[in-house]
C-alpha cells in the first residue's frame, strides 16, 4: 500500500476545499438552513409533533442526510472528473499507484468533507431546536458509512460522466427525489398501507430511518435492517469501483 500517494491525493483534495470554502461548506449549510426554516415554519405550524418528537427536531436527521448524500456525490464526482477533463488523470495513472490507492485518496477526501459538513449542520440545528442524540456512536457510524458509500457512488459517476451536465444527472433526477420521498420530512408510517409498501423499496428510507433512530430511538424499519441496507449499498459501490479499475473503463481512453 503506497500510503504516501494516498496522502498526496487526499491532501490535494482537502486543500481544494479550503480554497473553495464558500462553495464547499458555507453554501450547503445555508441551503440546509433554508430548508429547515421553510419546512419547520410551514409544516411545523400544522404538525406539532411526530411520535412525540417536535417536528423541527424530527426533520433534522433527514436534512442532514439530504445534504450528506448530495454533497458526497458532488465532491467525489467533481474530484475525479476534473482531472479527466484536464488530462491530469494520466499523470496519476502512469505513477506507481494502484486503483485502490487512487480511490482511497479521492473518496476519503470527499467523505471527510461530507462528514465535516454533516457535523456543522448538526451543530447549527442544535442552536435552533432542542435536539437530543440517544445513540451518538450509532449516529457517527451511519454518518461515516453513508458519506463513504455515496462518495464512492460519486466517484463512479465522475468516471462515467462525459460532460459537466451528466455530473448533475444522477443527483438531481434520482438521489434528491429519492431522499425527499424517503421519509426525510415525515415518518413512512404516516403513509397509507400501499404507499408505505412502495416506500420500502426506496433505499434512502433505510438510511434516514437508521440515522433518525440514533437521535430519537424512533425508526420506520428496524435499525439492524437499516445498517444491513447501508452496508449492502457500500458493497455494491465498492464492487463497481473495483471493476472500473480492473477494466480501465473511461480511464484508459
Amino acid at each position: 500500500m503506497n500510503l504516501h500517494a494516498v496522502k498526496a491525493i487526499y491532501h490535494f483534495e482537502m486543500a481544494r476545499t479550503r480554497r473553495t470554502l464558500l462553495q464547499s461548506i458555507v453554501a450547503p449549510v445555508l441551503s440546509t438552513a433554508l430548508y429547515f426554516v421553510v419546512f419547520g415554519a410551514a409544516i411545523g405550524g400544522r404538525i406539532n409533533e411526530v411520535e412525540g418528537v417536535p417536528y423541527g427536531a424530527f426533520i433534522v436527521p433527514g436534512l442532514i442526510m439530504l445534504s450528506l448524500l448530495t454533497q458526497s456525490i458532488a465532491n467525489a464526482s467533481f474530484g475525479i472528473y476534473f482531472p479527466r477533463f484536464t488530462g491530469t488523470i494520466y499523470e496519476v495513472l502512469s505513477a506507481p499507484v494502484s486503483g485502490l490507492e487512487i480511490a482511497l485518496g479521492y473518496v476519503g477526501a470527499a467523505a471527510t468533507k461530507s462528514v465535516i459538513l454533516g457535523l456543522i449542520i448538526l451543530a447549527t440545528a442544535a442552536c435552533i431546536v432542542p435536539l437530543r442524540i440517544d445513540h451518538p456512536a450509532v449516529m457517527l457510524l451511519f454518518l461515516v458509512l453513508t458519506a463513504v458509500t455515496f462518495s464512492l457512488m460519486g466517484f463512479v459517476i465522475g468516471i462515467w460522466a462525459e460532460g459537466f451536465e451528466q455530473l448533475q444527472l444522477v443527483p438531481l433526477l434520482i438521489v434528491t427525489p429519492l431522499t425527499f420521498l424517503g421519509g426525510s420530512f415525515y415518518s413512512v408510517d404516516m403513509l397509507p398501507g400501499f404507499w408505505r409498501t412502495v416506500a420500502l423499496f426506496n433505499p434512502v428510507v433505510y438510511l434516514v430511518s437508521g440515522f433518525r433512530w440514533s437521535f430519537f430511538s424512533l425508526a420506520d424499519v428496524p435499525v439492524g435492517i437499516s445498517l444491513a441496507a447501508t452496508l449492502a449499498c457500500l458493497g455494491a459501490c465498492l464492487a463497481l469501483t473495483t471493476w472500473i479499475f480492473r477494466t480501465g473503463y473511461r480511464l484508459k481512453k
